[in-house]
């Protein structure tokens, strides 16, 4: 079993504009002993995120206004996939990436390495690997169930996209959820595992944190 998120650490920046988690005490252990029996002492903790906060999963609502939200999500497309990784530095990860993978019913997880980049400066600068739009609609038309990476985002987030982000726009009209801010997918095979990447059933978010882990099959 190989865990591919990263942890959650309180301040820590995930994506440069966004603020960090703020983990703290809700209740501290000190603090609960005058609510149960001597010797009984609980702690319950609070934290505080934007839902675009470490390893986490995109929805169509994450895109679109009148998307399906993690609430919606059939475990069916997060959970137990027949999983798969391709091998693109990129920057630019085009659909000749894709050539001779069979995608259909799989968790596709593109590793690009940028992962070592993790809360350095370097992690969000232009030219970080992202997914282009024909290869976007290679892995949509290929019948992708789920399209993983591990970098800042799936598109290029350089001044010249002038904001647009057709990787996103084609995965989630196709129904398809994209994990982004993967790590250690250089641990994995490239076919013969299974992949989770579940979130919390939070009604109306279109994006949340994940545990995305893979289970390498003998």
């Amino acid at each position: 079993m190989v865990d591919v998120s990263h942890q959650i650490v309180d301040g820590m920046t995930t994506y440069p504009g966004l603020p960090g988690p703020q983990i703290g005490d809700h209740l501290t252990f000190d603090e609960s002993r005058a609510t149960y029996a001597a010797d009984t002492e609980f702690h319950i903790g609070r934290i505080s995120m934007v839902a675009n906060t470490g390893t986490y999963l995109d929805t169509p609502a994450h895109r679109f206004r009148d998307g399906s939200d993690v609430a919606d999500l059939d475990l069916e497309r997060v959970a137990d996939l027949d999983g798969v990784v391709v091998d693109a530095p990129g920057p630019a990860v085009g659909p000749e990436a894709f050539d001779g993978v069979d995608v259909a019913g799989k968790a596709v997880l593109v590793r690009t390495g940028w992962d070592r980049t993790w809360r350095t400066e370097e992690y969000a600068a232009q030219g970080h690997p992202y997914v282009t739009e024909d290869a976007a609609k290679t892995l949509a038309d290929g019948g992708a169930t789920l399209v993983g990476i591990d970098s800042v985002n799936i598109d290029n987030t350089a001044p010249e996209g002038e904001g647009a982000r057709p990787a996103h726009t084609v995965l989630l009209a196709a129904g398809i959820p994209v994990v982004e801010h993967l790590c250690l997918l250089g641990e994995l095979p490239t076919s013969g595992f299974r992949f989770f990447a579940v979130p919390v059933k939070v009604r109306g978010l279109g994006t949340f944190p994940v545990r995305a882990f893979a289970i390498i099959e003998d």
